[in-house]
């Protein structure tokens, strides 16, 4: 039962469950890392228990999972108390009041060894247990010592402290749409050492470049399941900053797809459930599955409701809706894609499709390159062109991919000279207004083509200055 698999962060979210459905609105996570005996306790201002109420609570197993839950209920199987405390400490103290009347029990693993019994203890006081002082009227303490788990187990205090932070945030991951008091939720407060948990919307659903899919409903064994899609905005369009927070952790890649959420409380994330596979261009793309604790059965929800398998029908529907939720995300890269390699009439690059295979070569018609070869002997000519070809096939594609998957916000096209902009601008100019087009057309397409986008302000200047208009250049 100890080696189930909760991490630190698992283990205080199943607590967390068990104060909102006790009703809490404020849940403390209080640490004790500067001691030779760390310990943790979690405190709620919940309707707390009477004393048999708690016995039963102590129990393996309290509730079978077959059985008609509440809507606010977040429990499963009656475990989630005893298996998350197990997994993270060998003593396990709850201490519950209800108007005023304390109650306390304790499992304490060492004289459970040491009796060969399973017996609770049942202390005489509360009076020297950790944080008991701080309950107020009616709430539950539950305290945590002889810590076990993982890194706790031997740790320094520098190693808990990043336990406990790596803990927060997956709380506020976790439980966002609780602290942030979405409608038909419960609204709580949870404090981490007296530091309060911000909400995580992994979808940054309130950022207006966000394209916010409709909702869409799948009808199963007589409950809805809601699935809506969000698509993260573009790195062009958020700061650095905010750019590393979406990523997470594992980035972009890893956390695209479904985010299944247990009556607002998140379950599991980063998942196509098979149906189609993680790539780059979908990689903003992450679809809201709202589930009903009814279905818990259907889904498979496991004991650390940190896992989940879809059932078949709603497998089937998903299938043939996958294709749409993703779909933004992908426009979102081959439109900004396309708009640079097709949409203008002077790309310095081409993209270029050959028997299946997308290849990118120089442009060999670019006006720059069209005006250096007409000055060039035949040969020397030639000699261009190679060289224009080889550079063209030596394009590091896997190197960029790479570095743009990772790293997008890091990387900018280098900075040009003023004289070679200068020279870029002027003979594309002249290009364009010896092919046909106005100067003040000419001057718009050249604002949306790079080199002369990214250095606009200096373009204008340029050509404002120059000679070889001949009508005013707005």
């Amino acid at each position: 039962m100890r080696d189930i698999g909760y991490s630190l962060g698992t283990a205080l979210a199943d607590l967390v469950d068990n104060c909102l459905t006790a009703g809490a609105h404020t849940i403390r996570i209080v640490a004790d890392t500067s001691s030779a005996a760390p310990r943790i306790g979690i405190l709620d201002d919940g309707v707390g228990m009477d004393e048999a109420t708690l016995v039963d609570a102590m129990r393996l197993g309290t509730r079978s999972p077959l059985e008609e839950r509440d809507r606010s209920d977040l429990g499963r199987f009656g475990l989630g108390l005893k298996t998350a405390s197990f997994s993270q400490c060998r003593q396990l103290t709850v201490v519950t009041k209800q108007d005023g009347a304390a109650h306390s029990a304790r499992w304490d693993l060492d004289y459970v060894a040491k009796t060969n019994e399973w017996l609770v203890q049942v202390p005489e006081t509360t009076a020297g247990i950790p944080w008991a002082e701080e309950l107020g009227d009616t709430g539950t303490l539950v305290l945590w010592e002889t810590l076990t788990a993982g890194v706790l187990e031997g740790a320094d205090e520098s190693d808990l402290i990043r336990e406990l932070d790596d803990a927060r945030s997956h709380l506020e991951l976790v439980f966002h749409r609780f602290l942030a008091g979405e409608p038909g939720l419960h609204k709580v407060k949870i404090l981490m050492n007296e530091r309060p948990l911000e909400p995580f919307d992994p979808f940054h659903s309130k950022h207006p470049a966000t394209i916010v899919g409709s909702e869409e409903r799948i009808r199963f064994e007589g409950e809805a399941v809601i699935v809506k899609a969000f698509t993260l905005p573009h790195h062009s369009k958020v700061s650095s900053v905010d750019w590393d927070l979406y990523a997470g952790r594992e980035g972009y890649l890893k956390n695209q797809g479904f985010y299944v959420y247990r009556e607002g409380r998140l379950i599991l994330h980063g998942t196509w459930f098979g149906l189609t596979r993680q790539t780059e261009l979908a990689k903003l793309a992450r679809v809201r599955v709202d589930m009903p604790n009814s279905l818990d059965t259907a889904w498979k929800i496991d004991i650390k409701k940190a896992s989940a398998q879809l059932p078949n029908p709603i497998r089937k529907r998903l299938a043939r809706i996958i294709e749409p939720l993703g779909a933004s995300s992908k426009r979102v890269y081959r439109t900004r894609g396309r708009r640079l390699a097709e949409a203008t009439p002077i790309p310095l690059w081409n993209r270029l499709q050959n028997k299946g295979d997308v290849l990118y070569r120089l442009n060999v018609t670019h006006p720059m390159v069209d005006n250096l070869a007409s000055q060039l002997e035949p040969e020397h000519h030639n000699d261009l062109m190679k060289l224009l070809e080889v550079v063209g096939s030596a394009l590091p594609l896997d190197t960029i991919f790479s570095d743009l998957g990772e790293t997008p916000d890091q990387h900018r096209n280098t900075s040009t000279s003023d004289d070679a902009l200068h020279y870029a601008a002027t003979t594309t100019l002249d290009y364009l207004t010896e092919n046909g087009y106005s100067v003040a057309d000419a001057m718009t397409v050249m604002q949306d083509t790079e080199p002369f986008k990214s250095s606009w302000k200096r373009t204008r200047q340029m050509l404002k200055a120059g000679t070889l208009q001949t009508e005013p250049v707005t």
